[in-house]
């Protein structure tokens, strides 16, 4: 794929972040668009105007001038001394992303840079000479300083990378990658630095999986609904039309089309019954509303995929460099806390579904799936898991981004804590996934005692399925492994369910 500043998609980071054969390409047209970026960069330095960022210290030292001389120690100075952050190390696919995304950044031809810094920075991503980048440190603004440093490190043969699996010191990873350090000139380092890329990279990847997640807890749903021999009318069109939110008519449609031509529905259709519970009626207008705060999230990173987030800013057409904060990670820090709430909202009406599943005085089926009740105690510790889930969810879902806490002499006086947003919405992205599993597991557990009544088509395909990895329980037994198999199939899950659909509607 090209990168060419604009046009950049999370399938796209999705892409790269995971796929070990792709290759990432600068457009054509990029290289030109750097080189007079950077000529202005030249000129000023030629001129002697003092501009933040090319010629000064920076934050509360930016009314320090640096005289020419020192330029060149003055970037690398900043890399080093910004190279603090502690905790794991993000995972190769997270550091892909961050090095896809800074990469796009540069090509936007705003940073000064030359364009030999975008080609080392792509060589490394091709090599997958990827730096070694912890990630705790980083409280949004000036962006990502701290993971972007470790980052940069590498691209000058400092610091540390994994190279074919071995964790190596920068200078040797890139010998081993055939690659030579770079030497960093004016405004570079900071060009490098400056950006919302590790809080983006981590965020957008949780926010993939969680795109996904929100078409599995539809199935998930519809298959306990119809273990509980509930109903569909709730999901008549017409209902949804009359309140047109884009989730909840998209999750009602979804649910109609997986649970057409249940037999175990049909069988209960004149049963004096009326209503459903809420975990189970509402889950068009409870998951349809996860559904698009994910879309909403998903339009704002994608716009930040594709932004100049450094400081400052080149513009060749006037020859002016301006300092402003699009570094600062607030839209992306608010849209990632707005998508752990409601990964833990689905997480919350998830684990419902598997109560009622489970309590024999809600669902008219045997005390915890039990074959045995009482000698047996079935599936009760599921939904005791789900619940420790659900409530560390809960803790998760309170918003890093209004805990601000001054930095930089207070000249950075009011900062994102973006990178705490995507962290957390990581966590929460793993804890959902588990809920879901496990609901996937009572649920194709509950489903057998009403036998010989079955569900849908399409659902008994992901019922067979999920009995491939979990089979009918005669007795007590360890669930982890149960559930650690499901969990780990939810994409093998998800086709499925997405091809039974297809198959049926065509």
């Amino acid at each position: 794929m090209h990168i060419r500043g604009h046009g950049l998609t999370l399938a796209d980071v999705v892409h790269v972040a995971y796929d070990g054969s792709a290759v990432v390409e600068i457009a054509p047209d990029v290289p030109a668009r750097l080189a007079r970026s950077r000529a202005l960069i030249n000129a000023i330095l030629a001129e002697g105007r003092i501009v933040y960022g090319v010629n000064t210290g920076f934050g509360k030292l930016s009314s320090v001038t640096i005289s020419p001389a020192a330029l060149t120690e003055l970037q690398l100075n900043l890399v080093r001394s910004h190279a603090c952050g502690v905790g794991a190390p993000l995972s190769e696919a997270e550091t892909r992303a961050m090095m896809l995304l800074r990469a796009n950044v540069l090509a936007q031809g705003t940073s000064g840079v030359r364009p030999v810094v975008l080609e080392q920075l792509v060589a490394l991503l091709n090599a997958r000479v990827h730096p070694v980048i912890p990630e705790k440190g980083s409280v949004g603004a000036s962006g990502d300083l701290s993971p972007l440093a470790h980052l940069a490190l590498v691209l000058i043969g400092e610091g540390e990378a994994s190279f074919q699996g071995e964790r190596l010191p920068g200078c040797i990873a890139l010998a081993r990658a055939g690659l030579r350090p770079l030497a960093l000139e004016a405004k570079e380092g900071l060009a490098l630095l400056n950006g919302t890329q590790a809080m983006s990279a981590v965020g957008g990847l949780a926010l993939a999986r969680l795109l996904d997640l929100a078409e599995l807890a539809d199935i998930a749903g519809a298959l306990s609904l119809d273990a509980l021999h509930g109903t569909a009318a709730a999901f008549d069109a017409r209902i949804h039309a009359a309140r047109p939110h884009p989730g909840q008519t998209a999750v009602a449609r979804h649910l109609r089309a997986l649970l057409d031509g249940s037999a175990i529905m049909a069988s209960h259709r004149d049963c004096p019954r009326v209503q459903d519970a809420y975990s189970l009626r509402c889950m068009p207008q409870v998951h349809g509303a996860a559904r698009d705060v994910f879309h909403f999230a998903q339009h704002t990173l994608e716009t930040e995929f594709n932004s100049a987030t450094d400081n400052p800013l080149v513009f060749t057409d006037t020859g002016e460099v301006l300092s402003g904060g699009n570094f600062h990670g607030a839209p992306v820090a608010l849209a990632l806390d707005a998508c752990a709430m409601a990964a833990a909202t689905l997480g919350g009406i998830a684990e419902r579904r598997i109560e009622r599943l489970l309590n024999p005085d809600l669902s008219e089926l045997p005390a915890f799936l039990s074959r045995q009740p009482g000698l047996q105690s079935g599936l009760m510790m599921a939904q005791v898991t789900a619940a420790a889930l659900c409530n560390e969810n809960m803790g998760l879902a309170h918003p890093a981004s209004v805990g601000s806490l001054p930095t930089g002499a207070a000249k950075e006086d009011f900062v994102s804590m973006g990178m705490t947003a995507a962290l957390k919405l990581r966590t929460v992205a793993e804890n959902l996934a588990a809920i879901l599993a496990i609901e996937l597991l009572v649920a194709t557990q509950a489903l057998p005692f009403l036998r010989p009544l079955r569900t849908s088509p399409q659902l008994q395909r992901v019922e067979d399925f999920i009995h491939t990895l979990a089979p009918p329980l005669e007795g007590d037994t360890p669930l982890t492994p149960c559930i650690q198999a499901i969990q780990t199939r939810l994409p093998d899950i998800l086709d499925v369910a997405r091809n039974a659909v297809a198959g049926n509607s065509a």
